[in-house]
């Protein structure tokens, strides 16, 4: 090959420049694998997830039939695969991105158009939002009572636990009122959930774009076959709770710790949980912060204060006598039976506890595990439960509570027995195949990281 020497530098010719330039868009990395060839396997599992969860929106009225549990398996299971290629990736282009967003828009509609379940949660929204606009406290009406059956309406007298009042904070019981005030129905509802999942997204762009993370990774929540399911379908609150949480993170980010306060407060007041994420705050708010957001709360409360009721409903019955999908709770009750109702808690609150004193970053997953573990010891663990945790997993520390996020599919198997007369509770198998892979995932990632720090020293 000729070669042109000017000044002391030899330079290829023109032929080689050719040739080097081809065999590097040719040449397979020895590192990450190439755009074109990574964006093609995004895409493909994402046509894997839509069309298996297209399958499964038509399988809806068996909810943990065979066919059911097949085609979210394998979305499961394609959501993993999604999960890998994310983490092997440094980016995607933007247009995979926009692409992705369009499949979770399409399977969302498949969900959002079948009525809900004859037991869902959401027939007891429309019946909260209901008694409230008739000047009735939910706190205190017991749906079954015979003096309010004339209340009723076709959806409400489908809704599960008539015989006890509701549990939902105030915060939840003011968004019952306020969507059932524009239409009354279990679809406004979900539509209301599912413009909070597709703001969520929003916000998690902004927040990747500020951190300088890359923006696929909002596909890694956007992706989850539980947002179809428990968003679309059924229609759950949590994820509102999840909204204003994610809001909260990305507050405190900016040191808008007021505003970080309030959110923390408003999704404490939809859903109990994030109250475990309080030493999250510490020194990060300032105590008048913390002020006006518990005062915030205690003003959603005194439109349900009465005399001869506190205003928690249902919330003891619910902690002392329902359990379901709670191997962790079920030994410790046996354990300790006088204070297992609050081991949750208190598991969740130290775990925040020993993350905020190892870590000064305001991560993602810091805010994740306090949740996972509370909910690992609770007696009660229903799938859309883990919704609070999604706009948190993108990072390698949290792949145990991702795998969570699918393995807790089987569970839907229940519902399916349920209707062949079954009692309403999870099979020993069915935990093995839940926890049994969160279980092997952490240990070995804790293995790992115990080697990496014996090769350190």
């Amino acid at each position: 090959m000729s070669v042109v020497t000017q000044r002391g530098k030899t330079w290829p010719s023109a032929a080689r420049r050719a040739q080097s330039r081809f065999v590097a868009l040719c040449a397979i990395p020895r590192g990450p694998r190439p755009f074109c060839a990574r964006s093609a396997r995004v895409y493909v599992l994402g046509a894997i997830l839509c069309v298996a969860l297209t399958i499964c929106s038509r399988n809806w009225g068996d909810r943990g039939g065979p066919s059911f549990i097949a085609s979210l398996a394998v979305a499961g299971i394609a959501y993993l695969l999604a999960i890998r290629e994310f983490f092997a990736t440094q980016g995607l282009p933007r247009r995979v991105v926009a692409i992705g967003l369009l499949l979770t828009a399409l399977w969302h509609l498949q969900f959002l158009r079948l009525p809900s379940g004859p037991d869902d949660d959401i027939h007891r929204y429309v019946w909260d939002g209901r008694l409230q606009r008739l000047g009735y406290n939910p706190y205190i009406v017991v749906p079954s009572d015979p003096a309010v059956r004339r209340l009723h309406t076709t959806e409400t007298r489908k809704l599960n636990n008539p015989d006890v009042p509701s549990p939902y904070p105030a915060g939840a019981q003011l968004l019952f009122r306020g969507v059932t005030a524009v239409h009354e129905s279990t679809f406004a509802l979900k539509v209301a959930f599912v413009v909070c999942d597709f703001a969520i997204v929003f916000v998690l762009l902004d927040v990747l774009r500020r951190n300088q993370q890359d923006a696929h990774w909002v596909l890694a929540y956007a992706w989850n076959p539980l947002l179809a399911t428990e968003v679309a379908g059924s229609g759950h609150i949590d994820i509102v709770g999840a909204l204003l949480l994610l809001v909260s993170f990305a507050a405190l980010a900016r040191r808008w710790r007021a505003a970080a306060a309030g959110a923390l407060g408003l999704a404490v007041a939809v859903k109990l949980l994030p109250i475990v994420l309080l030493p999250l705050y510490w020194k990060r708010v300032r105590m008048r912060d913390a002020g006006l957001a518990a005062a915030l709360v205690g003003l959603l409360y005194v439109p349900f204060l009465d005399h001869t009721h506190l205003p928690i409903g249902s919330l003891l019955t619910y902690v002392q006598t329902w359990r379901f999908n709670d191997p962790v709770f079920a030994k410790l009750e046996r354990v300790v039976p006088q204070i297992a109702a609050g081991l949750p808690v208190v598991v969740g609150f130290l775990a925040a506890v020993w993350l905020r004193s190892r870590s000064t970053e305001r991560s993602a997953d810091v805010f994740a595990w306090p949740m996972a573990a509370s909910l690992l010891c609770a007696p009660v663990v229903y799938p859309w439960y883990l919704l609070w945790l999604l706009p948190f997993l993108r990072s390698a520390s949290t792949l145990p509570i991702m795998i969570w996020t699918v393995s807790i599919i089987p569970t839907y198997v229940v519902w399916h027995l349920r209707t062949l007369g079954r009692p309403w509770l999870v099979p020993g198998w069915i935990m093995l195949l839940e926890y049994g892979p969160v279980a092997t995932a952490g240990l070995i990632i804790a293995s790992r990281r115990l080697t990496r720090r014996a090769d350190d020293l």
